[in-house]
């Protein structure tokens, strides 16, 4: 089984909020292992933007601390499944969480809409 997971990242941690976020991570996880990793750097946030360009690089899953619901919906929309809450730390480390079923996930640090 393969997917690519995407992470908002600022100062090489995950990004509290996920429209501020200065990079993201990216990682094509296969049979439980991580095989590729890059950082790459988004277009200028404009509101409903970043859902269509995370599902162009071809991701199935985004990590976040928070996002507005609208930005959930377009995501559920592109079919990239969203997993918000998340603590901040080391992208790698969530991704491996996620591997491992041990991602932990709390409230969503945005509240708008």
């Amino acid at each position: 089984m393969s997917n690519k997971v995407a992470i908002p990242t600022e100062g090489g941690l995950l990004c509290a909020h996920f429209g501020h976020c200065e990079s993201f991570y990216m990682a094509d996880i296969e049979n439980g292992v991580i095989v590729n990793e890059a950082i790459i750097v988004p277009p200028a946030h404009e509101p409903g933007l970043y859902p269509a360009w995370v599902g162009s690089h071809g991701v199935k899953i985004v990590i976040a601390g928070g996002m507005g619901e609208k930005a959930k919906e377009l995501f559920r929309k592109e079919g990239i499944e969203v997993f918000v809450g998340a603590v901040s730390k080391a992208p790698r480390e969530l991704v491996e969480d996620f591997i491992h079923n041990s991602l932990v996930t709390g409230s969503n640090s945005c509240n708008h809409k």
